[in-house]
């Protein structure tokens, strides 16, 4: 039985999965590339539409999914250093439904940085939370997100590249 939130009639799901799922989408590329993404993106709605009823009615949204979201591609990237033996290489994942052009080659350029970078980069530049916010989520101070994005800030600058083509 779902708890009801009282004095506040709440936002229906589906909304909530419309306004805020771009922004989550985008938060799964950027930590976990273009291939594991989708997968992330759904299980985030899946445990938030879960946890939805027991949510206070003064939150977040957008900063609970996003932690959900981080959540899920850290357990996606645990899983995926589990090695498993076979006798075959699996096919390379297809690129349909990939961004085109300097778009490919910017989240190419996000998935080669640190992970601490990638996700303060994706937490404070796409979703637009402040470093605050983005040190909760990923660990550590705010100074240090600041930092971790500014590096790699400075690291994309440096490989991605420049000029009208993008």
């Amino acid at each position: 039985m779902a708890t009801k939130r009282v004095g506040v009639s709440p936002q229906p799901f589906e909304e909530i999965v419309a306004e805020h799922g771009p922004t989550v989408l985008r938060v799964c590329r950027a930590i976990l590339g273009r291939v594991d993404a989708e997968d992330a993106w759904s299980e985030t709605f899946l445990a938030a539409l879960r946890a939805y009823p027991r949510l206070r009615a003064n939150s977040n949204i957008e900063a609970w999914l996003v932690t959900i979201a981080h959540r899920k591609a850290l357990d996606h990237l645990r899983a995926s250093r589990r090695l498993v033996v076979t006798d075959e290489l699996p096919e390379r994942p297809a690129r349909d439904g990939s961004p085109e052009g300097w778009e490919s080659g910017l989240w190419e350029a996000l998935e080669a940085l640190p992970l601490k970078q990638r996700q303060t980069i994706a937490y404070h530049y796409l979703v637009g939370m402040p470093y605050l916010q983005v040190a909760e989520i990923v660990g550590g101070s705010e100074d240090a997100a600041r930092r971790a994005a500014a590096d790699g800030i400075a690291a994309l600058r440096k490989t991605f590249p420049k000029g009208e083509s993008r």
